[in-house]
């Protein structure tokens, strides 16, 4: 019976405890976005809109894009509580062809997060 008890109270408490954490996160609307068919040279910007979910404000701390031909944009100012932001990322499009990027957003407060963006870019018209 006390081993019964045991376990029922450690399953309780590992049940709060993932509670209580499972909400400390940026909670992002998408975690990946895919565009198909996207013209040479187009001015394409990905946005990643998310909520901070933290109980207080967080800053972007960074933004680390897999590669080079990937930029991205942070909100500079710290997000208040139950407010949103955005991460705007931007590929080269004057690369033709398929490509899968990823963007790590780390924060002060937050777990960080992977998003992705996946797209084909297609040949310069002539």
């Amino acid at each position: 019976m006390k081993l019964f008890a045991f376990f029922f109270m450690l399953l309780l408490f590992s049940g709060a405890f993932s509670q209580s954490t499972s909400k400390k996160i940026l909670l992002f609307d998408q975690a990946e976005i895919q565009r198909n068919d996207i013209p040479y040279d187009a001015k394409e910007v990905f946005e990643f809109n998310f909520i901070n979910k933290t109980g207080q404000a967080v800053t972007i701390t960074n933004v680390q894009t897999s590669c080079g031909c990937t930029t991205a944009e942070k909100p500079e100012n710290p997000i208040k509580k139950n407010k949103r932001g955005k991460i705007s990322v931007s590929y080269d499009t004057k690369r033709v062809g398929e490509f899968v990027k990823t963007i790590t957003v780390t924060s002060d407060k937050a777990p960080p997060v992977v998003l992705t963006i996946r797209g084909n870019v297609l040949p310069q018209k002539q």
